[in-house]
């Protein structure tokens, strides 16, 4: 199939469980994009597209696994200025109101976090032509707050290096790597690139994100073990050099480091015991204490080791530490440069939205803080303040007692930001029910628990702190000032849209602000 590119989608037909193509787009004097899709020529389940806005004018030859120009699965696939579906975008049933999702196919990963000149950059891993894991390109979004997002055209394709698995960005202020051709400070973006072997490759911008070249050295660090991966890059200023985590195999990974971004050294060996994957390394002040500085290093289910680390060498003090007790949450990753310093997470929301043309979202952004324990060091975790730029219409119950009617009884709705705080006077249980989903203290064992999962959690002088940030997919708890953190992927009933308050076994009282959110989309 020849056509000449006049607009700016090619828009393909996907059907859930129909058979598997190869699907290639040869662009003349361009690039050849190759992928893996369920393409169908009848009713299809939703489509997704590819940008060919920047080839205008050239001729594209479309071919697939069959080798028949006249297949009627390539017959199917239309070019166009639109995407079929777009005047449900972001209003679609599972659709995250207030969490970032991709407008189609699947997202896993978050990607090269890092601010520049007024705008968040999110990168992800996505498969822009199915609603399963597969085709791994990098995603691209911008925000000038971390809440509102405008996606925009795929970053970083496929290339004779292998997918785009996860990586970082930084800006190269000083341009050690050369990028440098104007006035704009190079967007550097280190990812691996998981061909056979599996490598760690560059790409830069110098338009501020919206174009990107692959450097012509690549690879820039050779394959070392297994399916070593997942680089994340740090400028460390004491030494004036970058410094990379890099998961290797098993529980192991190392850090590098480098002058230019281009020629990396090994500095030392990293073991994290029960975490693999997508490592993130950053300093915190201890009790936000600026003397008294520990690093931390976590793989990619959040385990961590807080430690020291002196340009060489990082040793962890004590025993790995949870970050997170929920179930939808993995892969996460830091911003580089927040202006304010502030050390903001956002991790892989891990729920899958079923019937949808989109697969999988991004957790809220979060700030961390390191805190002394009885068991030593660990991570903190509450919303990013931006997240109350999507408060409207706010509800307040001052020091109400739990032992009668339920005072959230009129609210009905899909969206909250709720901030309770308990005070305990006899009860053994207390919590919420969020859309018939219980949200619940057990005062005994000192658990908090939501579904089948469950954190530890110390009332602080008999009070009990919660803070709730309700989507259509999911429930954030941030418990004790960021003690327990829980992100939990929920798709409630259909039916049911209402809050309730309770306690149980004996008496409690509650102070409630309960926040109507607006959708982050417009």
């Amino acid at each position: 199939m020849e056509l000449t590119l006049s607009k700016r989608y090619l828009n393909f037909p996907v059907k859930r469980g129909a058979a598997m193509q190869k699907l290639s787009v040869a662009i003349a004097e361009g690039p050849t994009r190759e992928f893996d899709i369920e393409i169908c020529p009848g009713y299809p389940d939703f489509w997704t597209f590819m940008d060919v806005a920047e080839f205008a004018g050239r001729k594209a030859t479309i071919t697939d696994s069959l080798t028949d120009p006249d297949a009627p699965e390539l017959k199917a696939i239309t070019h166009a200025d639109t995407v079929p579906g777009v005047d449900d975008l972001y209003h679609e049933k599972y659709r995250p109101q207030v969490h970032f999702s991709s407008r189609r196919g699947w997202n896993n990963d978050p990607n090269g976090l890092v601010y520049y000149a007024g705008e968040y950059h999110l990168f992800y891993q996505h498969n822009p032509y199915g609603w399963g894991w597969g085709n791994m390109h990098w995603g691209h979004a911008v925000s000038p707050d971390m809440i509102h997002w405008q996606e925009l055209p795929v970053a970083l394709f496929p290339d004779a290096h292998g997918t785009c698995f996860s990586g970082s960005a930084v800006v190269d202020v000083h341009n050690t790597a050369g990028f440098q051709t104007g006035a704009e400070k190079p967007l550097v973006c280190i990812y691996t690139a998981a061909g056979n072997p599996v490598t760690q490759c560059l790409a830069y911008s110098n338009d501020r994100g919206r174009t990107w070249a692959k450097y012509e050295g690549n690879p820039v660090l050779p394959h070392i073990i297994g399916s070593n991966r997942d680089p994340k890059v740090i400028w460390y200023e004491p030494d004036h050099k970058w410094v990379m985590a890099l998961y290797l195999d098993g529980n192991d990974f190392a850090l590098f480091s480098s002058a230019n971004l281009k020629q990396w050294e090994k500095l030392c060996d990293v073991r994290i015991e029960g975490s693999s994957e997508c490592p993130e390394f950053f300093a915190l002040p201890l009790d936000g204490s600026p003397k008294d500085m520990r690093w931390v290093f976590y793989g990619g289910n959040g385990l961590h080791r807080v430690g020291r680390f002196d340009g060489k060498a990082f040793t962890p003090e004590g025993e790995p530490r949870r970050l997170h007790f929920g179930n939808c949450f993995y892969a996460s990753q830091t911003f580089n440069d927040v202006p304010d310093g502030r050390r903001i997470v956002i991790g892989w929301g891990t729920i899958e939205m079923p019937g949808m043309p989109f697969n999988q979202m991004m957790d809220l952004p979060a700030e961390l803080t390191l805190h002394s324990t009885p068991t030593g060091p660990r991570l903190f975790a509450q919303p990013a303040q931006e997240v109350a730029s999507l408060h409207t219409k706010s509800h307040h119950f001052a020091n109400v007692s739990l032992d009668g009617a339920n005072p959230l009884a009129a609210l009905k709705g899909d969206l909250w930001d709720i901030e309770a705080e308990f005070t305990l006077q006899g009860a053994t249980q207390l919590g919420l029910h969020i859309r018939g989903i219980p949200v619940t203290y057990h005062v005994g064992n000192k658990q908090l628990s939501c579904l089948n999962c469950s954190a530890p959690l110390e009332p602080s002088d008999g009070k009990l702190q919660l803070r709730l940030i309700v989507d259509r997919t999911s429930i954030e708890i941030f418990a004790g000032d960021g003690e327990a953190y829980m992100p939990m992927g929920i798709i409630p009933s259909d039916e049911l849209h209402g809050l309730d308050v309770f306690a149980r076994g004996g008496k409690a009282s509650v102070t409630m602000a309960v926040h109507e959110l607006r959708p982050i989309w417009k």
